[in-house]
């Protein structure tokens, strides 16, 4: 996959759940959202750590540490433990640590997820620019980071601070919607300083060589609800995913992905581990999935047909893929996604 794009998603005749030996799983809108559990997502993921399947949690969220995590989703029905926690203020604290001296002083603008992470690679966080810190650890940091925290970073970067930061999401799901991610908060010390941050999280590699690094996976499922962190994320290291639609992509951002967002399988959530998924065929341009038919005509696609509604959100995204080639799909697929109903 790593050199040929994606024409359509992928079937399997064995559950997701045996086919691979870790599901590298995001957290925030994939198991949970606000705090609370998604639909289906507990028992699904019991039902896979109960038939052999490794579970790992990877957030790019750096606001909680992997105790807090593991409490949670211990709390939500689901036992873990911190060591099946990753996150990327562990991905940036080992990256700063291969770059600075031990017991090097980086600001901390962020939450004690990142502080606990920093710690652990023998860096020392510290609270101003005042403090002389040799860089600059910027990562979400909750509703209530105080506005006062960005001119610190701010600070500190023009003094010659080098800056890094967790992840750059532009948005974090929530319960009552989609709010500012660790991205936005990034642009404002971008735009006061003209400077640009080191980044550690999803989809980078740094990200993805402190999961393999964490877990050991020989066989990883990376299962993400975000096409640009989780699937492009899967799409850089070179393994197979899974995109669940319980977050942040919807229909039509998923057929108009372009080559490094297309997943291996796609389904509507956690469920999907534990089912064979169907295969998509395609013959003179058509392209087929259970009872559905999807065909580019002009400048549109089209469905026909019927059933389950995922399986022709899998055929349209085989007629876009294939038609868009190394592109991403411009076509007008609104009639058919209203059709399906997701």
């Amino acid at each position: 996959m790593s050199q040929q794009y994606r024409s359509r998603p992928l079937g399997s005749d064995e559950a997701l759940s045996g086919r691979y030996d870790t599901a590298l799983l995001d957290l925030d809108g994939v198991v949970y959202a606000g705090g609370h559990a998604i639909g289906h997502a507990v028992e699904s993921l019991r039902s896979a750590r109960e038939g052999g399947m490794h579970l790992a949690y990877v957030t790019n969220n750096a606001l909680r540490t992997p105790d807090a995590v593991a409490g949670h989703l211990t709390e939500l029905g689901v036992p873990a433990e911190a060591s099946d926690v990753i996150t990327s203020a562990q991905a940036v604290a080992r990256l700063m640590a291969d770059q600075l001296p031990a017991g090097a002083k980086v600001l901390v603008v962020g939450g004690e997820g990142l502080r606990v992470a920093l710690r652990e690679r023998g860096l020392v966080p510290v609270e101003s620019a005042d403090d002389d810190p040799a860089a600059v650890a910027q990562g979400f940091g909750g509703p209530d980071l105080p506005w006062g925290r960005f001119a610190e970073a701010a600070y500190a970067i023009t003094r010659g601070a080098v800056w890094f930061a967790s992840n750059t999401d532009l948005t974090i799901p929530g319960a009552r919607g989609i709010a500012p991610g660790n991205g936005a908060a990034v642009e404002v010390v971008r735009i006061a300083t003209g400077a640009e941050p080191q980044v550690a999280g999803k989809p980078l590699p740094p990200m993805h060589r402190e999961t393999v690094l964490r877990t050991g996976a020989e066989r990883p499922l990376v299962v993400g609800d975000r096409l640009d962190t989780d699937i492009e994320g899967a799409f850089n290291g070179g393994v197979d995913s899974l995109l669940v639609l319980t977050g942040v992509t919807d229909a039509a951002q998923l057929i108009a992905a372009g080559p490094r967002h297309r997943p291996t399988y796609v389904d509507r959530d956690l469920r999907g581990l534990l089912t064979t998924q169907p295969e998509v065929s395609g013959q003179d341009g058509a392209f087929r999935c259970g009872g559905w038919t999807a065909v580019v005509r002009g400048e549109a696609l089209t469905l026909e047909g019927g059933g389950e509604p995922l399986d022709g959100l899998r055929a349209l995204c085989g007629a876009a893929w294939t038609h868009a080639g190394e592109g991403a799909c411009e076509l007008d697929a609104e009639k058919a996604v209203a059709a399906l109903g997701l």
